[in-house]
């Protein structure tokens, strides 16, 4: 595991790579690396046997330089499209998870010619009748002034999963990790706080256009982001088969259930390659 800096325009972008061979980009969300976690856990070792994992860290998250006040979900995209370019990568996997899967869908409609394959693990981004995104900002206030027994409850299959009060503990915890959850807090506040909230309603009409091999994999108690938008995301992405469940997972089925979400996600590389189905928007 190799953690790196790269600058791009002006900025530091914090990596960490793993892996070897076919690169594939894999952009975080709340409950993961950079997103509380320093390092990569068990779910992206595992995953850096199958590919040469590289994972940024979104503006202002763990050692990455923010964009500067004011900057929305548009600006994100084109920040990683920057970073993508730093990087030498013209053409190459990618992963997204929460809110890294919003912005992996953004990239991959809007520049599909970039994307080998597309991922999703419990992604936001999506505007779904009747299944709200839930609240992880009102949540995120601790009860009593310590507990966070509310946000593992929203993140995770229960309050009392161990991934849960590892990385969420209801006690004052190791203050570098307290520091990335404010940073991916700060962070969602710039692209999802007020409405939209964590969605661009205009997105799902554009998933005809991501036309590569695409996976759709979901906690099966997702709290915060409900599995009806996994089905939207297998509904709208032309090449995308079933929404994979993942059992015993909530929202943050990486940290939550590794071994089963990492090998759905090895299995679908391994089962795939090439261009997706062509289609017309009609």
């Amino acid at each position: 595991m190799t953690n790196t800096m790269v600058a791009v325009r002006g900025r530091k972008v914090a990596l960490i790579e793993e892996g070897r061979g076919e690169p594939l980009v894999y952009l975080h969300g709340f409950a993961d690396v950079h997103g509380v976690a320093g390092d990569f856990q068990p779910f992206h070792l595992r995953l850096g046997t199958a590919a040469r994992v590289i994972a940024p860290a979104h503006p202002g998250c763990a050692q990455s330089d923010e964009l500067g006040d004011g900057y929305g979900i548009d600006d994100v995209i084109f920040h990683y499209l920057e970073v993508f370019d730093a990087l030498g990568l013209t053409s190459f996997d990618l992963v997204g998870h929460c809110v890294g899967g919003w912005i992996a869908a953004e990239v991959a409609v809007r520049y599909p010619e970039r994307v080998r394959r597309l991922a999703l693990i419990g992604a936001c981004g999506l505007f779904v009748p009747g299944a709200p995104i839930g609240d992880v900002f009102m949540h995120s206030q601790p009860e009593r002034g310590v507990q966070l027994t509310t946000l593992r409850r929203l993140l995770f299959a229960h309050e009392s999963a161990p991934a849960g009060l590892r990385f969420f503990a209801s006690a004052r915890g190791d203050v570098e990790e307290e520091m990335r959850r404010y940073q991916m807090l700060r962070f969602g506040s710039f692209v999802g706080f007020k409405p939209p909230y964590f969605y661009n309603r205009v997105l799902r009409g554009r998933l005809y256009r991501a036309v590569m091999p695409a996976a759709v994999i979901w906690g099966a108690m997702d709290r915060m982001v409900p599995c009806a938008h996994g089905d939207a995301y297998v509904a709208g992405l032309p090449a995308a088969k079933d929404l994979t469940l993942i059992a015993g997972a909530g929202h943050a089925a990486p940290l939550e259930q590794a071994d089963a979400t990492a090998n759905a996600l090895i299995e679908f590389l391994g089962t795939t390659g090439g261009a997706g189905k062509r289609v017309s928007n009609g």
